[in-house]
């Protein structure tokens, strides 16, 4: 009770205002095995000197020789330090909300670049000005297709990925979705399209896949438009390695792109913050969740910027509204753009094929060592799933004693995928860290049981 700013007069005034005895009763529906009774194991007290000398050992330990070959939904990129030096500018660091277009006209131009830099990575028509991460923004491109379709029955791939789909469920739960998963083929790694044939009724709403989807694998985006589409549904594509759309072809025939842009000049961060994006065709635009910023002219002729088309709850009745996305990751979604601007298209091109030719190549000399194979045969990226002969957790411990980290172990997920590893292999990985993990894993798989 020691950081709740009220004193114990005002909580008992509280409590009793809502009918509640005490603490206790308030919070009755958390069971007793979950609640925290005792106080928590922290070392000290300490001083400010003390515990800035303390995180800085341990951020240390994190940072300090390691190379990680774990991807799974967060990727490390190279990074210009240009992209923080515009970051920490005053009028991007400190501003908030543009309502105010008339002294906003910076951060509206920057939003209005980044969703003009959206559609033309993801070959759709319009986009917004970021949602808050990836996995919001799918969840958000479905209730987006329940909406044009009127339809509340949602397919969605095995394939993607698995905190995707939680978030998904979690918003189904008390919506009246229903949610349905498509088996992938075992072999490819990619949706069974055979399954999905016959789940396809005229009461879908909308058929989710992520390409290059959870495994690395590349879903066949354009065969699957046609099948969809025809059904009535809207095929909803999700991107979490946007670097990937430097190579592969953009997901074009689909009806909503969902995407993850931290790999557009976001470090990895321990996990956020990200920037999540939706965009989409633009005959969808009025059923569009979050912020979108438009173009205009002022009265003496002048290019502007606005908020523009803004159906979210604060603003509009809240029966009304697009969803509850009350902001949006302008910093993050800042820094992409910046990013973007100074790769250009052929600076993306080259990380990509870099990424792609890098990830070749570990995969060739992973497959030397006795009892490694690729698990999927399906294209892909800079990311694939390989079997080993023993536990991926027991490697794992290993390998991080040579200060390498991954594979990703995905049998929590998949039961059905023990002793399965993804990898990962970025620009940020020279040949020689490449090496010294091909080396490190054959030690790790020679070491007795």
């Amino acid at each position: 009770m020691r950081y709740l700013p009220k004193s114990p007069a005002e909580r008992e005034q509280m409590l009793a205002a809502i009918g509640a005895k005490s603490i206790d009763e308030l919070f009755s529906e958390i069971p007793e095995r979950f609640r925290l009774r005792q106080a928590l194991s922290l070392p000290g007290p300490l001083s400010e000197t003390e515990i800035i000398a303390y995180f800085k050992d341990r951020a240390a330990e994190n940072s300090v020789g390691y190379t990680s070959f774990v991807g799974g939904g967060v990727y490390n990129h190279l990074r210009s330090v240009v992209t923080d030096a515009i970051l920490q500018r005053g009028e991007f660091l400190t501003s908030y909300t543009p309502y105010q277009a008339e002294i906003a006209q910076g951060t509206l131009q920057a939003i209005f670049e980044f969703q003009t830099l959206m559609c033309q990575l993801t070959g759709q028509e319009i986009a917004n000005a970021s949602m808050y991460d990836g996995s919001t923004a799918t969840t958000e491109a479905v209730l987006m297709a329940e909406r044009l379709t009127g339809r509340h029955r949602v397919l969605v791939a095995r394939s993607v990925h698995p905190e995707y789909r939680q978030v998904l469920r979690t918003y189904a739960k008390n919506s009246g979705l229903q949610v349905e998963e498509i088996p992938y083929v075992a072999a490819v790694g990619t949706i069974d399209t055979a399954a999905l044939k016959a789940a396809i009724k005229d009461d879908v709403a909308a058929v989710v896949v992520q390409s290059p989807n959870y495994f690395g694998a590349i879903e066949p985006v354009a065969a699957l438009a046609g099948e969809v589409q025809a059904s009535g549904a809207l095929l909803v594509v999700a991107v979490a390695e946007a670097v990937s759309l430097g190579l592969i072809r953009p997901p074009a025939e689909a009806d909503i792109v969902a995407m993850e842009a931290q790999s557009l000049g976001l470090p990895p961060s321990y996990g956020g913050p990200f920037a999540g994006v939706i965009a989409s065709r633009e005959k969808f635009v009025r059923q569009m969740p979050g912020r979108l910023a438009g173009q205009t002219t002022d009265g003496d002729g002048r290019r502007g910027f606005v908020l523009t088309l803004a159906t979210r709850e604060q603003h509009i009745r809240r029966e009304k509204a697009t969803s509850n996305i009350c902001t949006n990751q302008a910093l993050c979604a800042l820094a992409a753009t910046v990013h973007m601007c100074l790769l250009g298209k052929e600076g993306l091109r080259e990380i990509a094929h870099q990424n792609f030719s890098k990830a070749q190549f570990a995969l060739a000399e992973l497959e030397k060592i006795p009892g490694v194979k690729r698990a999927f045969s399906a294209p892909f990226f800079n990311e694939f799933t390989i079997e080993l002969p023993r536990s991926v957790r027991i490697v794992n411990a290993h390998l991080v004693r040579e200060k390498i980290i991954g594979p990703l172990a995905i049998g929590a997920d998949y039961p059905e995928l023990t002793k399965r590893g993804l990898v990962c292999v970025t620009e940020t990985a020279p040949r020689t860290e490449i090496e010294r993990f091909v080396a490190a894993l054959r030690r790790a798989l020679e070491q007795p049981a």
